[in-house]
């Protein structure tokens, strides 16, 4: 296997495709990048065993042939050869790799690229049917609420469920859940359900920004984007997803309107002082006024904000883990949002108003108990 190309081309693909190597693995061959150099270019490939990233670049071709070559060598060397230098890899038989430039040459060892593992490509196949700026809308909405626990893997991704003229996103970790309905939706080739790893969706939000046509695609347990050069698939999560809908109240009548910034900033402001384990704070709703308070017996530390709201209900005290309510308050985009509660103990809803004729979003927040 013998190419040359551009340091800028290489560079560029390399930090593409770093986005799917891991940071640590048991399986060496991981750690490379796959290069293959075909008749018609060459591409390089990296996986993790869930997410798997192609890209092609432009070349000179001198012979071809695949060869598996440590990442992080090959981009530490590609980095740090000057602008405009042109570079040749060769690779003989026994995967010695040779790097050729200007100013020098770099030996290393590969690995054989039959050792890597096989691209992950779906005979079966349909298109999605979602358009870029609404997958990154989803994305940067809702994802903040996606587990991290691994025990859960079902929470650990995005639930997309695609029906005629509806499109349904929701993220849960099981303190707070995020919902996003799209009403203007028409669904392409594919109406169903699937739970998307967040690991993915926060690789494609990368792309998005660069105005490049995203077309997606279901089929065979792998979702798959096509940008450009770049290709993305991942391993669809094959779980169940828990009956969100059934932890979704339907009985919170008491109603709040407050400035979403003048609530986020209190909460910031006062969880400072809030106990570093429990981060809890109280908030007391009465007629006109939201009072926002936390206490560490610990530390000795206490604090307390009260700010204007719209309410005219009984009074009512509710505790919530400040990091999780100002994760809520962050991605409410709406300068004003509606707060539902019913009792002290029961999940609290949270609304972006004035509402939106196209899209439907709900945050919930389950409180956490206080202390008589």
């Amino acid at each position: 296997m013998k190419y040359s190309t551009s340091k800028s081309e290489l560079q560029k693909a390399l930090q593409k495709v770093s986005k799917a190597t891991p940071t640590r693995s048991t399986i060496p061959i991981l750690s490379c990048v796959l290069i293959d150099v075909g008749e018609t270019g060459t591409t390089l490939r990296t996986t993790d065993l869930e997410i798997t990233i192609t890209t092609s670049i432009e070349s000179s071709i001198e012979e071809i042939g695949s060869a598996a070559i440590p990442l992080q060598t090959l981009s530490e060397i590609t980095s740090e050869l000057p602008d405009d230098t042109r570079i040749t890899i060769d690779v003989n038989d026994n995967n010695n790799v040779k790097i050729i430039t200007d100013v020098g040459s770099y030996d290393l060892m590969g690995k054989p690229a039959d050792e890597f593992p096989a691209n992950p490509e779906a005979d079966q196949r349909v298109e999605a049917g979602i358009e870029a700026n609404i997958l990154n809308e989803i994305i940067s909405t809702i994802s903040f609420a996606v587990s991290r626990d691994d025990l859960k893997p079902a929470l650990t991704g995005v639930y997309f469920k695609f029906e005629n003229e509806n499109l349904i996103a929701v993220a849960t970790d099981g303190h707070r859940l995020a919902r996003y309905v799209r009403k203007d939706f028409k669904a392409g080739q594919f109406q169903g359900e699937v739970i998307v790893p967040r690991k993915f969706l926060n690789i494609i939000t990368t792309y998005i920004p660069n105005d490049e046509p995203i077309q997606l695609w279901l089929g065979d347990n792998v979702f798959t984007a096509t940008i450009g050069a770049d290709t993305i698939y991942t391993r669809i999560i094959d779980e169940r997803f828990p009956d969100y809908q059934s932890v979704i109240p339907t009985d919170n009548e008491k109603e709040i309107k407050v400035g979403c910034n003048n609530l986020l900033s209190a909460v910031k402001r006062v969880s400072i002082f809030s106990n570093k384990s429990t981060h809890q704070i109280a908030i007391r709703v009465e007629s006109g006024s939201a009072t926002v308070t936390t206490e560490d017996p610990e530390k000795a530390s206490k604090a307390q904000e009260t700010i204007e709201i719209e309410y005219a209900g009984d009074p009512i005290d509710v505790g919530y883990n400040a990091a999780y309510l100002k994760d809520i308050l962050s991605h409410m985009k709406s300068n004003e949002i509606v707060i539902k509660l019913n009792t002290p103990i029961s999940a609290g809803l949270f609304y972006p108003t004035p509402p939106n004729d196209n899209v439907d979003v709900t945050m919930l927040l389950m409180p956490i108990r206080l202390n008589d």
